[in-house]
């Protein structure tokens, strides 16, 4: 019995009927995918947004392979673009496109060849750690030693492992730009301070730059929708059964069999099952055992989608919008402006600078769109907005929302040479195409609780105390847990639903 049919669920109920086992996937919502879906968010547009989850970089290639997916995606030419005045003209930072096109721009930028140097440095180390840790992630969980004795790099292992990431950006980089640019990667819906003892960023930063073996992150072709479809097809063809509208409400166990209770429109039932693996938050799983809830998670994120009927004009007329676009569009993201935008929403308050990225998805994959609107050089922005906590939109999660993302656009039009509400299409209604979710929405509509995409603050990718062996293990032997809030969780990445079926699979072997 797999609870909650997300990518996760989906990947564990695919490895499990592929080796013989009798698997039902019960979702709450009409449709299985999760967070990983692909909608048409706007009235009588032919535009397949992915709605919340837009970029692949953690899914191994090996889920792929074990299980026939028929899904790809594409390398985005670009990796990044930061905007940013300087001497009182518009200028940035384009990363990508070759070597020498990213040496010229960092020199542009800075007026030498340090920072690109330092820059190639950094990047090498988490490249060899990513070699070396991103292989385990589908592995029994190793213990910290046998992890850093796989990394086989002390100053690496300091920098990841040890040391507030601040320290590291600090020591590596001097332009406050290109420190930004680099931590971004550690507060991607992860709330924390560059310098924090406790090292949220570290992990956060951790698990964006290892994808993959290189840190790559990459387009869905044909949206999220199109992976969470084929592992979907995956189970369905062999032999899962996914009953939708089908909310799971409790789950009893003696820890050799469970029985769980589900509720429909008009009914509730109770079904049997050997295993119960829940592919929802570590919240959703105490309340259905009964069990004693986690320490409350926050997110931290503002989530925007829009449509365009063309990309803006920039400021810094020296670089292509497809370009600056193709890429992470950095908004004020400056090493000192990531360091306010925290300090205040630490204090209660919203950023005045909200700090954000943003992504078009289409010019890497046009297939998302219609090919009339891909005629018409139409585009689709994802934003995502950085230290926008939870607490900040309990008191008026409306008023907040439109607080913020009013303030957050005014951020990005200060770079552009048009505004971008007059770049916005409008849907069959002649409403501007653009919608906004805050964390309180997403704990609504998904149940990620406090709105945090990762169920939880992130683990290292290590065994500890009570961890267990694949990381998916709860108190009861026969209940693993295999979504995101999993160790090694987070992202979409099949990880904690690959695991948990093989510690399922384990069990029975040892049985048998």
């Amino acid at each position: 019995m797999i609870v909650g049919g997300g990518h996760n669920g989906l990947v564990a109920a695919a490895y499990l009927a592929r080796a013989g086992r009798s698997v039902l996937v019960l979702e709450r919502l009409a449709t299985t995918g999760g967070a990983a879906v692909s909608t048409r968010p706007f009235a009588g547009v032919d535009a397949r947004l992915s709605r919340y989850s837009y970029l692949v970089s953690l899914l191994p290639r090996k889920i792929v392979r074990d299980l026939g997916l028929d899904f790809r995606v594409r390398g985005r030419t670009i990796s990044s673009y930061t905007p940013v005045e300087r001497d009182g003209r518009p200028t940035g930072l384009l990363v990508g496109g070759g070597e020498r096109r990213t040496r010229e721009a960092f020199a542009r930028l800075t007026g030498s060849d340090r920072e690109y140097q330092a820059w190639q440095r950094f990047y090498d180390m988490t490249g060899r750690v990513a070699q070396r840790v991103f292989p385990t992630l589908t592995e029994p969980l190793p213990t910290r030693d046998e992890l850093r004795a796989r990394v086989d790099d002390e100053d690496a292992w300091r920098t990841l492992f040890e040391e507030p990431i601040g320290l590291a950006i600090e020591e590596h980089f001097s332009d406050d730009l290109v420190r930004g640019v680099v931590l971004t990667d550690a507060l991607i819906g992860t709330f924390a301070d560059a310098h924090d003892p406790a090292l949220p960023q570290n992990r956060c930063f951790l698990y964006h730059v290892i994808g993959g073996g290189t840190g790559a992150w990459d387009v869905p072709v044909g949206g999220m929708g199109a992976l969470t479809d084929a592992l979907a097809t995956a189970a369905r063809d062999a032999g899962a059964v996914m009953a939708t509208g089908h909310e799971a409400v409790r789950i009893e166990t003696d820890g050799r069999t469970a029985e769980v209770t589900y509720r429909t429109a008009d009914t509730e039932s109770v079904v049997a099952a050997r295993h119960v693996l829940v592919n929802a938050s570590p919240q959703e799983l105490a309340v259905l055992t009964g069990d004693e809830p986690p320490t409350p998670a926050e997110g931290a994120q503002l989530k925007v989608n829009m449509l365009l009927t063309r990309l803006p004009a920039l400021r810094d007329t020296s670089v292509d919008p497809r370009h600056a676009f193709a890429g992470t569009f950095h908004i004020a993201e400056g090493y000192e402006q990531l360091a306010t935008a925290y300090a205040e929403a630490a204090a209660g308050t919203l950023p005045a600078a909200p700090p954000s990225e943003i992504y078009c998805h289409s010019l890497t994959d046009p297939t998302i769109l219609g090919p009339g609107l891909v005629e018409q050089g139409f585009q689709t922005l994802t934003l995502f907005g950085l230290h926008t906590p939870a607490r900040l939109f309990t008191h008026d999660n409306d008023s907040v929302r439109e607080e913020l993302l009013k303030s957050t656009l005014a951020q990005l039009d200060a770079h552009l040479a048009e505004p971008i509400s007059d770049c916005l299409a409008t849907d069959a209604e002649g409403r501007p195409c653009i919608e906004a979710r805050t964390p309180l929405d997403l704990e609504r509509g998904l149940r990620l609780p406090g709105g945090n995409i990762f169920h939880r603050e992130l683990s290292w990718p290590y065994a500890q105390d009570g961890t267990g062996r694949w990381g998916v293990e709860t108190r009861h032997p026969n209940v693993l847990l295999c979504g995101a809030g999993a160790v090694r969780g987070g992202g979409v990445s099949g990880v904690p639903g690959h695991n948990a079926a093989m510690a399922v699979l384990e069990t029975l072997g040892a049985a048998s």
